[in-house]
């Protein structure tokens, strides 16, 4: 399996040095001659380009030198299969089905979409040192006062009936294992899982009370199918210095500030923009009685959207901990 290759990876800067000599050696040619020297091989009456097969490796992460010329013989092959079965779907006119028109036109709108939103958020200025320094020190329970949790979650089928009484055993168990033993003698369903889990790899919006728990407390949340107990079985202290959290912090920062570009570049084109809701749209964006105009409805989940800060990069920071 072909491991995935970075933009700046020596192997990736070799094939696009190549494709540049192919293009400066095709230059005082015919027309002709250039256009084959860019052809890797022809399918029956169409061809698959070096341009393809770069792109394809641009899009891969980390695969080493020495697996460059495996990893574009593979791709070759994939690029070769894709275009027969594109060349059998149109003999087959499956290009006119209604089903994958309107996949290709969804897909086609969602590419232009996020490249508008990739330019909008060209403009968004780098976080400055202080405004990083601010984040590092109003955020410690990410930072100085970090640390690595030991969850026990325990999964709880339960009905409405029986959630008050296990929501008061839990407060009254001395022990977690006692709480288990109460679940067992009541048969009530249950499922446990073990995880590890740093303070980057929790929801940043649960972050700060996190770190006010105390190893052996616990916390019970509501879930469809009845609770979650999340115990906290043991813990530990794992700082990161300004230094070590910098580049995620930068680059949180920074995704911040694309999501307000976009938002805020959405909102002025809505504004300006002629949006008339049609037919039971229209019903369902009116306002209650004795409002004074209707609201205008705000989409769910916009598909043109910068990067969402919902949490630091916890890959960054914990190898900036050498932990990974």
């Amino acid at each position: 399996m072909i491991e995935a290759m970075t933009a700046n990876s020596p192997s990736l800067l070799k094939v696009s040095v190549i494709a540049l000599a192919l293009t400066l050696t095709a230059c005082g040619k015919s027309d002709g001659e250039k256009k084959a020297s860019q052809t890797a091989v022809r399918v029956n009456s169409e061809e698959v380009t070096v341009h393809q097969i770069n792109y394809v490796l641009q899009r891969q992460q980390g695969i080493r030198p020495e697996q460059q010329e495996a990893a574009t013989k593979q791709i070759l092959e994939r690029l070769i299969d894709q275009e027969l079965a594109v060349q059998k779907a149109q003999d087959l006119k499956l290009d006119r089905d209604s089903n994958v028109v309107q996949q290709v036109e969804y897909a086609k709108r969602e590419i232009l979409a996020r490249a508008y939103a990739e330019k909008i958020s060209q403009s968004a200025s780098k976080p400055s040192a202080d405004e990083v320094t601010k984040y590092y020190d109003a955020n410690p329970a990410l930072f100085k006062e970090r640390r690595v949790y030991n969850f026990q979650e325990i999964g709880i089928e339960a009905n409405a009936e029986k959630q008050a009484a296990v929501r008061d055993k839990l407060r009254q168990a001395k022990s977690i294992q006692e709480f288990v033993e109460y679940l067992k003698a009541e048969q009530i369903r249950f499922g446990v899982n073990q995880t590890v889990r740093p303070a980057e790899q929790l929801p940043l919006s649960s972050v700060e009370s996190m770190s006010r728990l105390k190893d052996g407390d616990s916390i019970v949340n509501s879930t469809a199918n009845g609770l979650q107990v999340l115990h906290l079985a043991a813990s530990k202290v794992q700082s990161i210095t300004l230094e070590q959290a910098k580049p995620a912090i930068e680059q949180f920062l920074l995704n911040q500030r694309k999501g307000e570009l976009m938002k805020a570049d959405i909102k002025q084109l809505r504004d300006s923009a002629k949006i008339e809701y049609i037919g039971k749209f229209k019903e369902n964006a009116s306002a209650a009685p004795g409002a004074e105009a209707p609201a205008k409805a705000q989409p769910a989940a916009p598909v043109a959207s910068a990067p969402k800060p919902n949490a630091l990069d916890a890959d960054a920071v914990s190898k900036g901990l050498g932990i990974k």
